[in-house]
């Protein structure tokens, strides 16, 4: 098994693509140990030092670093990920996918809404799960629209200014309702 890594713009993030899907659907992103409960797989790249949080996509897994150097981790996370995949374990346990919170928005803005999620659906969650995260719609009250980020999206330093600039902008251009966007 050859397991590709790529830098993320997070540079305490590193993504790793096994070349094998990670998820059939959607996205998990556990930022503690406690979160990693819900997949082997997490776990076991939990049980090694500095690792600060794990993050699946559709065929990637991103790792946060807590501290450290990528050069000690890396093997130990390839190792982990190899052993796992030839485990024949499963990435997530059954029964344990976590459910999906709730949005708010305004009934009243129901088509408004409809147009934001697609445009975040097709233009922006391909970029960001290029850089090894994701974010998702979590709501639009007064024309602002609340994402979550999530993955090497979480803490990065430039993921404000993708906000605030290129998703934003994107937005405001295609959606005339929409003032501003905020992580939540």
């Amino acid at each position: 098994m050859f397991i590709q890594t790529e830098a993320t713009p997070n540079p305490a993030t590193l993504k790793f693509l096994p070349g094998k899907p990670v998820l059939d659907a959607g996205t998990l992103d556990m930022p503690t140990r406690e979160a990693a409960a819900q997949s082997p797989l997490a776990e076991r790249l939990f049980d090694i030092p500095n690792v600060g949080g794990v993050f699946f996509g559709a065929d990637f897994i991103s790792v946060t670093k807590s501290d450290g150097d990528w050069q000690q981790m890396k093997p130990a996370i390839l190792g982990a990920i190899m052993e796992h995949y030839m485990s024949g374990a499963p990435i997530v346990n059954v029964g344990s996918e976590a459910a999906g919170e709730d949005e708010f928005f305004d009934e009243a803005d129901s088509d408004t809404v409809a147009t934001i999620k697609d445009l975040i659906e097709t233009r922006v969650r391909p970029a960001v799960a290029g850089d090894g995260g994701d974010i998702t719609f979590k709501g639009f009250k007064e024309g602002v629209v609340f994402l979550q980020m999530k993955g090497a999206c979480s803490g990065c330093p430039s993921s404000t200014a993708t906000l605030q600039h290129g998703i934003q902008n994107l937005l405001k251009h295609f959606v005339p309702e929409v003032t501003e966007v905020r992580p939540i």
